[in-house]
């Protein structure tokens, strides 16, 4: 038995169809009803692979609906303004799902004017961990090394950001976190204004735009926590994975694995999405998988897992309010857990 909770929102969206159209490029049509999709910015992999997204959906469905892409300067920012009402679909990730419903960092005190984002759509997984200058890497045998240095944890506000935060909570280390231009991050290892900058791969293999230029620039090298630091991270509930470095980066690392902490991304909707339109998006995902692959590899864990890679977006964080669409497809492909609980959109 499913178990259906209500969310209050200020602002009612107009029922939509099954059938929507999504272009990353075209102004919105008067005659068609607009769904703004919210991302991270346009270095970023989250926005990169929104438009692999959209242009699948503009092929599949029909032509109702227009999804436009809307980068913001973080994926905070972007969370933000889909809850006050200025877009329809957000980027996030467990991390800042968790972040949100426990009113912590930017979201304190936080009312939302049209409602909160719900969990709608789990699309691959990130690995975050930490670089510095290969010349440099004699110098650290665990992340504790980097406890008060200066360190570019990547653009405050992104969820690897908040990743780093919670992973050096768990180690009990200072964290001494440097905004720089994620653009100007080989310069900044190379003057020494930071030490250490974190990367983040997409399923092992896809790194963003801002570090793929980065390691064109400099020679880095990954450094790995320490065996009791790993065990640490997994005693305070963080899971800790390996990273084939060949499979990621262009240059030759010296360790033949990078240990990182993954988070799951996703991008969520509120509850006052029309449930068949959610269900439509997940359903032709579901049905041409092969095809977001062939767009970016970091697609390769959600076409290995589909359905368990939702609920287990789902199930890091079970406690916060399930969209009906998804709900929908879960119980269609035996995947839904009674204990979860789904919002009501109306």
């Amino acid at each position: 038995m499913r178990t259906r909770t209500s969310l209050k929102y200020s602002v009612c969206v107009a029922a939509l169809g099954a059938a929507f159209v999504f272009t990353a490029t075209q102004p919105v049509d008067a005659q068609r009803e607009s769904v703004r999709w919210n991302t991270s910015d346009v270095g970023s992999y989250g926005y990169s692979v929104a438009s692999i997204m959209v242009d699948l959906l503009d092929q599949a469905l029909g032509d109702d609906y227009t999804v436009t892409v809307h980068p913001y300067p973080s994926t905070t920012a972007a969370k933000l303004a889909t809850m006050d009402g200025e877009g329809e679909i957000s980027y996030t990730a467990d991390v800042g799902m968790r972040q949100l419903y426990d009113r912590e960092g930017p979201f304190e005190d936080y009312d939302p004017a049209a409602g909160e984002l719900v969990h709608t759509f789990y699309a691959y997984p990130m690995e975050t961990h930490l670089v510095v200058p290969a010349e440099a890497a004699d110098q650290y045998d665990s992340w504790g090394d980097f406890a008060g240095e200066p360190v570019f944890f990547t653009p405050a506000g992104y969820m690897n950001w908040l990743n780093m935060g919670r992973i050096f909570a768990a180690l009990d280390l200072e964290q001494n976190h440097v905004e720089i231009d994620s653009a100007t991050t080989a310069d900044a290892l190379e003057a020494g204004s930071i030490v250490a900058a974190a990367s983040y791969t997409t399923a092992g293999v896809s790194l963003p735009t801002w570090w793929r230029e980065a390691e064109l620039r400099i020679d880095i090298e990954a450094i790995n926590p320490s065996d009791e630091e790993v065990e640490t991270l997994r005693a305070a509930g963080l899971s800790v994975v390996e990273i084939d470095p060949s499979e990621a980066y262009t240059q030759d690392f010296s360790v033949d694995r990078i240990l990182a902490v993954p988070i799951y991304f996703g991008y969520n909707v509120r509850a006052d999405m029309d449930e068949e339109v959610v269900y439509q998006m997940l359903t032709v995902f579901h049905e041409n998988i092969d095809d977001l692959v062939a767009g970016d590899p970091g697609f390769g864990p959600l076409a290995s897992d589909f359905v368990g890679t939702q609920a287990a977006g789902v199930a890091a964080n079970p406690d916060i309010p399930v969209h009906p669409g998804l709900a929908r497809f879960l119980e269609e492909h035996d995947a839904w857990d009674d204990s979860w609980t789904i919002v009501d959109g109306a």
